[in-house]
């Protein structure tokens, strides 16, 4: 296929061209005033939204040079996403400024390796800066407070909060869409998993289609259960005892199933019996995540044992199984506690080393059953539109802070750049040349997110500055939503340290990148297929 190419000076105005098209797009939405993009689906109702990388995920352009531009930039809030999950409009919006700035010098004559160096330096000094300026997180309020700032919302912060609060620091928060029009968390005691009855015979609430087993002994096997006599010498012990037995093995059927139901349904044994959660090997850790849990042993042929010979003291206990038509939840395992300290440590260093993303998820959610439990906000909205931007800002805000939690948080609205200024002017006199239009270049860039955030306030954003950098106070900004100045922490307007430090080094990764570029190459658009002729003489009306 033939390619088109264009270089130089030409080449990087295309680019331009496209960088500035993707981020005039996005920047709109930066700060607590900043508008919504309306993107239109194929299917289904528009979305509306303020996520920078939902907006620049969107975006394609019909120039394939001017394309490149708009990916490029692209690359930085998706890898921001990735790293920080928040901070992608920020990202953004640095990139252009400093691409915007590059190409200015590179016309008048700069060398674009030198001054990728003297960028390097300045984001380095800036990162550190940043770092010196954050606090550790404290508490409920200081999560909350960055919840707040990244969604927007007062309520979703403080449910967020809440949230990561009953779960602690190894549990699980997952998002899902609610039923109803409200909006509100709900955490799941204990370990639960997707599995529920065998069969509705062994319901004890005929209500709510569910069964309660109290203080209940726990047979965990890898076995399909299809005859009794499998079973029988277990079962004897416990009805001579009165025990409560619930059943989770590969499953249950036949002669064995039908004998339960009936003793079930007599009233000589209380038993319910469970499908295994998961398949193949995965299927085998949980269950002796379970084992450990309860403090049981896996009745697995793999390991030597057999159900005929399984004894009381094999069995796992619990204060309480509570089983559904879809889930099974144990409460108050009676596992030791060493050993579940033990079975987390092994987990956590399977989560270290493991590359695939499902998998590293999959064992987040093992350790948070051990370890934390689950909670689960439910987003509700009055029309499925305005669900799907909610649920959109509830997950960056999430995202948000489990980065606080991670590296601390700093001034938000734009002040943690502003900070870094004066230690990056100091490198002004310690390079020379085109490394010090590189370091200029990364000096003008920080200061570019209060210049937006003020402008969508519909602000004089350089007045803003102004004022901010005269103060000289660390953390002393401008509130664009109450249109004052003030301490920016003490105001509760903070942004985790690690999405402030992200979006600056991965904007002066790939803008660095188009600094350096001298030519590009693209794909030759192949022309339009001719048009069909509009009709065949002498067959008129002939379909």
């Amino acid at each position: 296929m033939s390619k088109l190419i264009k270089s130089g000076e030409e080449a990087r105005k295309a680019l331009e061209v496209g960088v500035n098209t993707l981020a005039d797009t996005v920047k709109v939405t930066l700060g607590p005033k900043g508008r919504n993009v309306v993107l239109d689906k194929k299917f289904g109702a528009p979305l509306i939204t303020n996520d920078g990388v939902t907006i620049a995920k969107e975006i394609e352009l019909p120039d394939p040079f001017e394309n490149m531009g708009a990916q490029l930039v692209r690359e930085v809030s998706t890898k921001t996403n990735d790293v920080a999950g928040d901070g992608t409009t920020t990202a953004t919006l640095l990139a252009q400024a400093m691409i915007r700035e590059g190409l200015k010098n590179l016309a008048a004559g700069a060398n674009p390796i030198v001054m990728k160096k003297g960028m390097a330096k300045a984001v380095e000094t800036a990162v550190e800066a940043i770092k010196a300026n954050s606090q550790k997180v404290n508490g409920t309020d200081d999560i909350a407070r960055v919840g707040t700032v990244s969604s927007g919302d007062e309520f979703i912060g403080k449910l967020i909060a809440e949230a990561m609060e009953k779960v602690s620091a190894d549990g699980v928060i997952t998002i899902e869409e609610s039923k109803t029009a409200e909006t509100y968390s709900e955490v799941v005691e204990g370990m639960m998993f997707d599995r529920g009855y065998i069969t509705p015979y062994m319901v004890t609430d005929t209500e709510k289609m569910e069964a309660v087993v109290d203080d209940a002994y726990i047979l965990i096997t890898d076995k399909k259960i299809s005859v009794i006599s499998d079973i029988l010498p277990i079962l004897e012990q416990l009805v001579q005892s009165g025990k409560k037995l619930v059943i989770i093995a590969e499953d249950v059927e036949g002669e064995a199933l039908s004998t339960l139901i009936v003793n079930r349904l007599r009233g000589t044994l209380n038993v319910v019996c469970v499908k295994a959660p998961g398949f193949g090997d995965r299927r085998k850790e949980m269950l002796q995540d379970i084992a450990i849990l309860t403090g049981g042993q896996v009745i697995s042929e793999e390991l030597g044992y057999e159900l005929k010979s399984a004894t009381v003291d094999m069995l796992g206990r619990a204060r309480q199984v509570k089983v559904t038509k879809e889930n099974t939840t144990i409460v108050d395992g009676s596992g030791d506690k060493q050993a579940i300290k033990d079975r987390v440590s092994q987990i956590r260093a399977q989560i270290a080393v493991t590359t695939s993303d499902y998998d590293k998820e999959k064992l987040q959610e093992r350790l948070a059953k051990l370890a934390g439990g689950v909670a689960v906000i439910k987003v509700g909205a009055a029309t499925e539109t305005e669900m799907k931007e909610k649920k959109l800002r509830i997950e960056d805000a999430l995202n948000a802070t489990r980065a606080a939690v991670e590296e601390g948080i700093v001034a938000g609205g734009g002040t943690a750049y502003v900070n870094a200024v004066p230690a990056v002017e100091k490198l002004i006199g310690k390079v020379e040349g085109d490394e010090k239009t590189g370091v200029k270049i990364i000096v003008n860039a920080l200061q570019e997110p209060v210049r937006q955030i003020a402008k969508n306030a519909g602000v004089d954003g350089s007045v803003v500055l102004e004022k901010i950098k005269s103060s000289r106070k660390v953390g002393y900004g401008f509130d664009a939503y109450k249109e004052v100045y003030c301490d920016m922490i003490g105001a509760g307007i903070v942004d985790p340290a690690k999405v402030t430090r992200s979006a600056l080094e991965n904007a002066a990764s790939v803008s660095s990148m188009v600094l350096t570029t001298e030519a590009l190459v693209a794909d030759k658009p192949e022309p339009p297929a001719p048009a069909a002729p509009a009709g065949m003489g002498g067959m008129d009306g002939m379909y």
